[in-house]
Order: structure tokens, then sequence, then C-alpha cells
């Protein structure tokens, strides 16, 4: 599965850290980057959904969310 982090449009809001902590951190400046050793799940589909300004996308599985 590919994910990509758009840093232009992210905004700290952390969500996506929230929902899956085992892929998703935060970098010292706030911003949302994938953990090094990120083993993506379902709940990657969620963070997606809880990102409030859209700047995750996950592909692979058409059934995520931001797929393109």
């Amino acid at each position: 599965m590919r994910i990509d982090i758009d840093k232009d449009v992210c905004i700290g809001a952390g969500q996506c850290a929230l929902a899956a902590p085992k892929v998703f951190t935060q970098d010292d400046d706030g911003l949302s980057e994938l953990l090094p050793e990120a083993e993506p799940g379902p709940m990657v589909a969620e963070a997606v959904r809880a990102c409030p300004v859209g700047a995750i996308r996950a592909g692979g599985d058409p059934g995520l969310p931001g797929v393109r």
C-alpha cells in the first residue's frame, strides 16, 4: 500500500496519528509523517478519513478513500 502525505496541505491536526498510531507520527514541526517501520493496515483508511484537510492519500486498495 502506498501512502502519501502532502506536507504543503497538512496542518498538524494529528488525527492520523490518533487513528493509526503504528503508521503515523508527527515530526518536530507537528506535521504528519510515516513511521519508518510502519505496517499499514485497516486503520490507514480511518486516518485518511480523519484528516481534516485531506493531506493523506492511500493507494493500492481501491476500497480506501483517497485512492486514485
